[in-house]
C-alpha cells in the first residue's frame, strides 16, 4: 500500500502575537513584535534589582481567560495554552469523527510546569506541606498538557510526551506523523507548549549567557543574523496541529492546509548545551528530511530557522542550511518578533512555514540591520517577500544535540 500522505487539518496557536493563528500569521506579516518589559511578570520577586534580564514574550491573551474558571484553577499555564491551542485546531479541522482508539495525542514540552513547582515549594517553605495543593504533581508534570488533551478529546491511541529542549514542539510533529505512517492513527493531535517565564527561568539562562540584556529596548532585543545580536528573548505559547492520514481526510471531505512530506531527527553527541561546531548533525536533519519527503535541495526555497540570535547558533545554522541544501534557498527568523517559546517554537513556527507555503509569502526578520557577514545566504528583511514554494523546512534545535527539520509541501 505504500507510506500514507500526511496532512494537516488544523491549526491552533496562542503566543504572544495573539489568541490564535490569524493573529499570529497577520502579526507576523506586520512586523510586530511580542517582547516587552515583564516587570509585571516579576513582581513580589525579593531581589528584582538583581536581575539581569527583565524583558520576555509572554502570551498576549492568558490562557486561563479562555478556559472555564473552575478547569482553569486545576491547570498550569502551559497546559492551560495546550488545551486552548488543541480546541482551536480541533475546530479548524471540523470536529473529526475519528475511532477513539485511532486518535492519538502528542502535545511537546521543554520544561513542563516550573512555575507550579515553584509556587507550590513557596507555599511548603512559608505555610508548611499541610497547604501544598493536591494537583501540585498533575500541574507541574511535563505529558500533563497532553494527558489533558487526551481526556479532552477521548484519544486512546497513545498519548506522547516530547521533552526535547527547544527542538521538543517539531519532534511531537515528526513523532506523529510516523504514528500515522505506521498506521497506528488515523488522526492525531499534535504540537508544543511553554509557559516558563519565571526569576529562576531567566536567571539560569542569564547565567548560561544565553539572554540579550537589552532591557531598555525590548522590542530591538532579539537580533537573529545581526552583528548586534546578544541572545534571545524567552518566550511562552503553545501550538497545535491536527495531523491526518489524508485518505482519510479526504474520506470525510476534510480541508487539508499543507502536507508533512519530510522529518529528519538526529542527535549531536556533543555537548549539554553547544551545537557541534561542525554543523554535521544539522545538516544531517535537513537531508533527511528532504530524502524523507522524495525530494530534492534543489525544492526547498525557504527555510524557517531555529536562529536564536545567539552569537554562535546563528552562524552555524546558517552555514549547516548552505551545506545542505545550497545558495539557492531563502531564510527568515521568527524568534525576532515572538521571542523563544522553547517546547513549544517548533509547533508555532512550523505553522508559520507551512502558511509560507501555501500563502506564497514569508515574513521578514525583525531587528536585522547589519547582517553577519558569515551568513551567508538571503534573509528576508525590511518587509515580507512574496515567493512561489514547493517546499519549505522549519529547523528546531535544542539542548543535548538535539536537531529536528520537518519538510512542508502543499496538501
Amino acid at each position: 500500500m505504500g507510506t500514507p500522505d500526511v496532512v494537516i487539518t488544523g491549526m491552533g496557536a496562542l503566543t504572544p502575537l495573539g489568541a490564535d493563528v490569524d493573529a499570529l500569521w497577520e502579526g507576523a506579516l506586520a512586523g510586530r513584535s511580542g517582547v516587552r518589559r515583564i516587570d509585571d511578570l516579576l513582581a513580589g520577586y525579593p531581589r528584582l534589582e538583581e536581575m539581569p534580564v527583565r524583558i520576555g514574550a509572554p502570551m498576549a491573551v492568558a490562557p486561563d481567560t479562555m478556559l472555564e474558571r473552575v478547569q482553569a484553577r486545576r491547570l498550569d499555564r502551559c497546559e492551560q495554552a495546550a488545551l486552548v491551542a488543541a480546541r482551536q485546531a480541533w475546530a479548524d479541522a471540523g470536529a473529526p469523527e475519528v475511532d477513539p482508539d485511532r486518535l492519538a495525542v502528542v502535545i511537546a514540552t521543554g520544561i513542563g510546569g516550573v512555575n507550579t513547582l515553584l509556587n507550590q515549594d513557596d507555599v511548603l517553605e512559608e505555610r508548611g506541606p499541610g497547604r501544598v495543593s493536591p494537583l501540585t504533581v498533575p500541574m507541574l508534570m511535563p505529558n500533563g498538557p497532553a494527558a489533558w488533551v487526551s481526556i479532552e478529546f477521548g484519544a486512546r491511541a497513545g498519548v506522547y510526551t516530547p521533552v526535547s529542549a527547544c527542538a521538543s514542539g517539531a519532534e511531537a510533529l515528526g513523532l506523529a506523523a510516523r504514528l500515522i505512517r505506521l498506521g497506528e492513527a488515523d488522526v492525531v493531535i499534535a504540537g508544543g507548549t511553554e509557559a516558563a517565564i519565571a526569576p529562576l527561568t531567566l536567571a539560569g539562562f542569564a547565567q548560561a549567557r544565553t539572554l540579550s540584556k537589552h532591557n531598555d529596548d525590548p522590542e530591538r532585543a532579539s537580533r537573529p543574523f545581526d552583528t548586534g545580536r546578544d541572545g534571545f528573548v524567552l518566550g511562552e505559547g503553545a501550538g497545535v496541529l491536527v495531523l491526518e492520514r489524508a485518505e482519510h481526510a479526504a474520506a470525510r471531505g476534510a480541508r487539508a492546509h499543507a502536507r508533512l512530506a519530510g522529518i529528519g531527527i538526529t542527535s549531536d553527541a556533543y555537548h549539554i548545551t553547544g551545537p557541534d561546531p561542525t554543523g554535521d548533525g544539522q545538516v544531517r536533519a535537513i537531508q533527511k528530511a528532504v530524502r524523507d519527503a522524495g525530494l530534492t535541495a534543489a525544492d526547498v526555497g525557504h527555510v524557517n530557522c531555529h536562529a536564536t540570535s545567539t552569537v554562535a547558533g546563528d552562524v552555524g545554522e546558517a552555514q549547516a542550511i548552505r551545506r545542505a541544501l545550497g545558495d539557492h534557498v531563502v531564510l527568515t527568523a521568527p524568534k525576532s518578533g515572538l521571542g523563544h517559546l522553547v517546547g513549544a517554537a517548533g509547533a508555532v513556527e512550523s505553522i508559520l512555514t507551512l502558511l509560507s507555503v501555501t500563502g506564497g509569502v514569508i515574513p521578514h526578520t525583525l531587528n536585522l540591520e547589519s547582517k553577519e557577514p558569515d551568513v551567508a545566504l538571503d534573509v528576508v528583511a525590511g518587509e515580507p517577500r512574496k515567493v512561489e514554494l514547493t517546499a519549505a523546512i522549519c529547523n528546531s534545535f535544542g539542548f543535548g544535540g538535539q536537531n529536528a527539520s520537518l519538510l512542508f509541501t502543499r496538501a
